[in-house]
């Protein structure tokens, strides 16, 4: 007996359900886009947890319409917007086009790129894209990659593959305990989680000590590689990092993988931000050295400009990757003569995110991904000669990417005055809606974040959000003195 099909899932024969929902869908999100005029709804968590608690999830409403204008309603209306230009907070980017459409292809095929005979062509558009990478880079032809969720499980297998390699060498898995890894306190904090989840000892991550522009110290680096052979421990991985979080810094990269060659240890650069360099017509010299690194984390979510999420782990030695191959008969046999990426991932069932990448180089070519970052990057330079002109305000160091640190301080503010204040102002300001900026501590001081990812804000906008700081900044302090006069 045949059955009938469901009228909610993609086939040949719900062409016209489908054609229409991914219209309104997007003739939805066009609709609200186009009355944005600020990055934030300005809307409370707790009125946000009331609707969204209220929707009876065991009550369906029976129509897709209706339920994308609920959606529309819970979710649109109270997004964060990162192709406003006042949006300068954290590492989101406005995302291209090209990698919209390629979503629509996605989403609906549901490619899972773990093995060939789920994916057949999309496993090659990404090996493509990797050695495309690596060729940015400068490795070889040797080189390989996966595409993964991000730089935190980039960093991930990178470090699993040099603690792989480096037990090898040692031939005695007991050894794990006296692994160690060196990377500065400017490091992402996957670093350190990426040591927990590896079984490493607590205090497995040697801190560097950084110079006076949060760049790793080389020699503290060889220092602190001495003493921890001194210890009888082991120096498993080097990490550099191509843009930290908050300074948006690079690493000697050249001068660290010297060291790394002379002492047989894993380098591996985190590039994550600062990838995309990698494409600049201007700026590709700060990435001198990468191609002497073993591993390379990418991050195509940020500075290329694409959705998330599309990131790669790339390494110069193809064979590392098959330190963490694991065969099932049922997925990926040891016999098998077709390319199976499972091989060499940490995930099983993958998105085909690498079509995103494709669409974008092949609509609009890596050299305009490359002028979009310097643009980003030219608007951080921008923004320090702003503030430094500025005497309410003053900023902690010129950029390097595209992140500036900066303050609210008017004359007679003192320190400790300063501090208090930046993070209840930086969440006024959120609350407002009209401007979103990041907040870091440094120092143990508080410093305001301007992370520029959008190459349409212009001088002009990051104007008018450090005008909208003080204006909320003399609000607070003439608040803080009225209250003080009242108690006195």
């Amino acid at each position: 007996m045949e059955r009938s099909e469901s009228p909610h899932l993609f086939s040949g024969s719900t062409l016209d359900s489908y054609t229409s929902g991914v219209w309104h869908a997007s003739a939805l999100l066009a609709d609200r886009v186009k009355a944005v005029r600020q990055p934030y709804s300005g809307a409370a968590v707790a009125d946000l947890q009331d609707q969204v608690d209220a929707v009876d999830l065991d009550r369906p409403l029976g129509d897709t319409g209706a339920a994308l204008h609920e959606v529309a309603r819970l979710y649109l209306d109270n997004a964060v917007w990162f192709h406003e230009p006042t949006y300068v907070a954290h590492l989101n980017c406005p995302v291209a086009i090209p990698a919209l459409s390629a979503e629509v292809l996605i989403s609906a095929v549901n490619s899972s790129v773990d093995t060939w005979d789920q994916s057949t062509a999309g496993t090659l558009i990404e090996r493509r894209l990797i050695d495309w990478t690596a060729g940015r880079i400068g490795f070889g032809p040797g080189a390989d990659g996966i595409f993964t969720s991000g730089g935190t499980q980039s960093n991930l297998q990178a470090l699993l593959l040099a603690r792989e390699e480096t037990l090898a060498a040692l031939d005695d898995r007991s050894a794990i305990p006296r692994l160690r890894i060196f990377a500065t306190t400017e490091s992402h904090f996957s670093v350190s989680k990426s040591a927990g989840i590896l079984g490493m000892a607590a205090g497995a991550v040697v801190g560097v000590a950084t110079d006076g522009a949060g760049r790793m110290d080389t020699a503290a680096l060889a220092a602190a590689i001495e003493e921890v052979r001194r210890d009888g421990d082991v120096p498993m991985a080097v990490v550099a990092t191509a843009g930290t979080t908050d300074l948006g810094r690079i690493d000697p990269v050249a001068e660290i993988a010297a060291i790394c060659e002379s002492q047989g240890i894993w380098f591996h650069v985190d590039a994550a931000y600062g990838c995309g360099l990698l494409v600049s017509q201007r700026r590709r010299h700060l990435l001198d050295g990468i191609e002497r690194a073993d591993s390379v984390t990418v991050d195509f979510h940020k500075s290329y400009f694409q959705p998330v999420s599309s990131s790669a782990i790339v390494v110069r030695r193809g064979e590392t990757m098959r330190r963490i191959a694991v065969h099932a008969d049922y997925l990926n046999p040891r016999a098998a003569t077709v390319p199976n990426q499972v091989d060499k991932s940490l995930q099983t069932t993958r998105r085909f995110d690498a079509l995103k990448l494709w669409m974008t180089l092949r609509t609009m070519g890596a050299e305009q991904i490359g002028d979009m970052f310097d643009a980003v990057v030219d608007r951080a330079h921008d923004a320090y000669l702003l503030i430094g002109d500025d005497q309410d305000f003053e900023a902690l160091a010129a950029p390097t990417l595209s992140t500036v640190l900066f303050r609210y301080r008017p004359a007679g503010m003192d320190v400790a005055e300063c501090d208090e204040l930046m993070p209840k102002l930086r969440q006024r300001l959120f609350y407002g809606g009209r401007a979103i900026v990041a907040g870091t501590t440094v120092g143990g001081h508080y410093w305001l974040k301007f992370t520029l990812l959008n190459p349409n804000t212009t001088v002009g906008n990051l104007r008018d959000v450090l005008d909208l700081i003080r204006e909320i900044g003399r609000e607070m302090t003439g608040e803080r003195d009225a209250a003080t006069a009242v108690m006195a």
